[in-house]
């Protein structure tokens, strides 16, 4: 299995210097990772929401050590946000945070995280649009979840993010839809252990409907993360069962897969959101794309041995 041993090299320094020195990265990079600055992601971000698509936009770079690089952080989504702000796409495009980005993982760093995260989420308010806070490895859930809790008090449109994998997802799920939350479902794409994660794909798949069948029969807004065929179309299925009007759930997925299918599903009507990350600090996310599909890694196999 390949997956787990690329999640591994995700956390590896050597490999981080060597994916980064190879003649082919820079080209498959481009394919998943929208630019580097804010003026590299705007046009992008203009382009999709004039194809009727939706956006999240996500600044890459969770891998912090220091209180100063947490600020740096909250800084670049300000500057995102104020972007967004002056091009009037504050409707379409919302943000998706990563809490280790902001401290989450540094001494007192819950506390630290949720300082950080604030004055994004009030930022983001300000100009229509909102907040997901993404799910990262499962130590870190029990504090995502509570600053998420904190969040909603003042910003109930506040998202959060669960993965299928866990055992613990279910009851996490049904907690969530009971409460109204605007929950984004995904797999996983992290290297879990055995205890805490269900480690057979199939069984994956069977988790992941069972949730969504939960989150379509809630009070909240499901948010279906997935390139999966078949699961949208259970997804679709699930929210007809559930008597759920078009704009009462949506479908996402990642700048650069499916495109086809995200033009599709918006042209039907449904509510689109592109998940599109951008930044300089790309090698964390990149590497659990390539993880996620052995088709991405054939891609950068091949674009490695052309360019050398």
């Amino acid at each position: 299995m390949l997956g787990p041993v690329i999640l591994a090299a995700s956390r590896s320094d050597k490999m981080r210097r060597l994916v980064s020195a190879a003649p082919g990265t820079k080209q498959v990079v481009a394919r998943f990772i929208a630019g580097e600055v804010v003026n590299d992601v705007v046009p992008i971000v203009q382009d999709l929401t004039d194809r009727g698509l939706e956006v999240t936009l996500d600044v890459v770079g969770e891998d912090i050590t220091t209180v100063e690089q947490s600020y740096a952080a909250r800084d670049a989504y300000l500057e995102l946000i104020g972007r967004l702000k002056e091009l009037g796409l504050g409707e379409r495009a919302e943000m998706s945070v990563k809490l280790s980005m902001f401290g989450q993982s540094l001494e007192n760093g819950h506390e630290l995280a949720l300082a950080n995260v604030r004055p994004v989420v009030e930022a983001a308010a300000e100009i229509g649009t909102t907040v997901t806070l993404d799910a990262e490895d499962h130590t870190t859930l029990d504090s995502m979840f509570a600053i998420h809790e904190e969040l909603r008090k003042d910003f109930p449109q506040t998202g959060c993010v669960i993965q299928a994998y866990l055992f613990r997802t279910e009851e996490d799920a049904r907690r969530l839809a009971a409460n109204g939350s605007r929950v984004r479902i995904v797999k996983g794409a992290y290297k879990e252990p055995a205890e805490v994660a269900v480690q057979d794909k199939p069984e994956i798949d069977k988790a992941y409907v069972r949730i969504m069948k939960i989150l379509m029969d809630g009070e909240g807004y499901p948010m279906i993360g997935s390139h999966d065929p078949r699961l949208i179309s259970i997804g679709q299925e699930l929210a007809r069962r559930a008597g759920r009007k078009l704009d009462e759930y949506e479908f996402q997925m990642l700048y650069g897969i499916r495109s086809e299918e995200q033009n599709r599903l918006a042209a039907e009507g449904h509510r689109m959101r592109v998940y599109t990350a951008y930044g300089t600090d790309w090698y964390g996310y990149f590497m659990r794309r390539l993880a996620e599909k052995p088709a991405n890694l054939l891609f950068f196999v091949r674009s490695i041995l052309t360019k050398g």
